[in-house]
């Protein structure tokens, strides 16, 4: 992996000492709202028994993104392998940095770099159907809904109403 330099934000590798930022991110109710209906019980969750990705500084596919003025913790993109040729982009943003178009310049980036430099052909994104602001950012970053997917046994709020998937394949994002 590389590092990642937008307008905003320094996209690195995550290491060992994001660890304690990661954590503090888990224990935003608002943070974790559509993936767990709040904080994460850190005494209670192993980050290998849930759904949904808890990096802990030690994943080889995500990034701590940083003010790149001052070095300030904004939260974490990845940019999972799926397959050969796909990836699976999340992001995860501090509360404080909601709404300043972060979330797109991070996650944009991704996507310009897993097309141009990790040869994918198609990068998909999923969240609750409910999660609007996520999916504002994935339209913003050229995404087009792809399917939902229904759940009835998960207690998480809006959960009733499906997961929506995304997708940008490599030809959409040339122009071709």
């Amino acid at each position: 992996m590389v590092v990642l330099q937008t307008m905003t934000l320094t996209l690195s590798p995550c290491c060992p000492r994001d660890r304690a930022d990661f954590i503090d991110l888990e224990l935003d109710p608002e943070v974790m709202h559509f993936l767990n209906g709040g904080a994460v019980d850190h005494e209670k969750t192993d980050p290998k028994d849930v759904t949904f990705l808890m990096p802990r500084g030690t994943e080889p596919h995500v990034w701590t993104a940083r003010r790149t003025v001052n070095d300030e913790f904004v939260g974490w993109f990845c940019l999972f392998p799926e397959t050969e040729t796909t990836a699976e982009i999340g992001y995860r943003l501090r509360r404080k940095d909601w709404g300043q178009g972060l979330a797109t310049e991070g996650a944009l980036a991704l996507v310009n770099w897993g097309f141009r430099a990790a040869g994918y052909d198609k990068i998909v994104a999923c969240t609750l159907a409910v999660n609007q602001g996520s999916r504002r950012v994935m339209e913003k970053i050229g995404m087009t809904y792809a399917r939902t997917v229904s759940f009835n046994s998960d207690p998480l709020p809006g959960i009733e109403h499906g997961e929506v998937w995304y997708e940008l394949t490599r030809s959409e994002w040339t122009g071709n």
